[in-house]
């Protein structure tokens, strides 16, 4: 009987604690809602962070949208530009190109009027006195004389003073450079135009109906190579510069061999005869282009027709 008692105890016992555990279960709850200023706290925050989020997305949807628009209407501006180009300043250019080469810079020109006298003088010939004497006194009076006139070893004569002070560029061809320029600078941008509008004109990728499409691509490699072509009309320019002057320290160095002067001559020779065959080759590129471009005007504009359906 006693053991019975203790051990009804021990169970009421452990109901007790059971029923503690339950209740503060059930107490956890009540205990976090306990502070309804932090809930509210929180809710606000979660709500304003929500709201900025919504605000950076509408304003990164607004600046996407206007620089949409804003390259939309350079397309547009530029598609306006290169059907004028085409139809109204291409032929303009042609005409003045014509005019231009009639002139008399480049016209029926002698190459003696582009020739430029160098202002390096000859100077007076070195009298090397022979005679008796040892090698070591030889040596000596060779190595004071070529320092009297400002000789290194076997270098040449260096020329000591010019009589203007410089040697000028060339001031014929210096003329028709400032000429021929622009006009090639011109064709480099014009080229790039046409280019970037025919491509503007390309359709997206599709199955069939693509012959007005390699129209357009036939049309842009040629302008290409017409902008690559023109580009290196400038290098022409730089490496005229670059040459005249490498002859010209020679002529200075050696004033006494006449066939540097000479060469000084055919490299300014040569240099008009390319002026005016690349002011001639830019003329026939604008004729090329305005002839290739009114040829196949409609195909670059649409090269694919709105029947096509009906042919199958």
């Amino acid at each position: 009987m006693h053991t019975s008692g203790l051990t009804f105890a021990k169970r009421a016992e452990t109901s007790a604690v059971r029923s503690d555990q339950i209740f503060d279960q059930t107490a956890y709850p009540k205990t976090l809602s306990s502070n309804p200023q932090s809930t509210m706290n929180e809710g606000s925050a979660t709500a304003t962070s929500s709201s900025t989020t919504a605000s950076s997305t509408g304003n990164i949807s607004s600046n996407a949208d206007e620089n949409a628009r804003k390259v939309q209407i350079y397309k547009d501006n530029l598609i306006s530009r290169a059907e004028n180009l085409i139809i109204k300043e291409f032929p303009e250019r042609i005409v003045r190109l014509n005019a231009l080469l009639e002139t008399s810079q480049f016209a029926h020109r002698n190459f003696s009027d582009v020739y430029q006298e160098l202002n390096i003088p000859v100077p007076p010939p070195i009298v090397v006195e022979t005679g008796s004497g040892d090698a070591s006194t030889n040596a000596a009076k060779r190595q004071r004389l070529n320092s009297s006139y400002g000789v290194d070893g076997e270098g040449g004569t260096n020329v000591l003073a010019l009589p203007t002070g410089r040697v000028d560029c060339n001031k014929a061809i210096s003329e028709l450079i400032l000429i021929v320029k622009p006009v090639i600078r011109a064709l480099v941008e014009d080229s790039n135009l046409l280019k970037m509008w025919i491509s503007f004109m390309i359709p997206k990728i599709e199955d069939g109906n693509n012959f007005g499409v390699s129209i357009q691509e036939d049309t842009l490699s040629e302008i290409q190579s017409v902008e690559t072509e023109a580009a290196t009309f400038f290098d022409q320019i730089s490496r005229y510069f670059v040459t005249r002057a490498k002859v010209v320290s020679k002529v200075a160095k050696y004033p006494h061999i006449d066939d540097y002067r000479r060469a000084v001559a055919e490299v300014d020779e040569k240099e008009f005869l390319s002026l005016w065959l690349v002011l001639s080759e830019v003329r026939n590129r604008y004729c090329s282009l305005h002839d290739i471009v009114i040829k196949n005007m409609e195909k670059l504009k649409k090269p694919r027709s709105s029947n096509t359906d009906s042919l199958y």
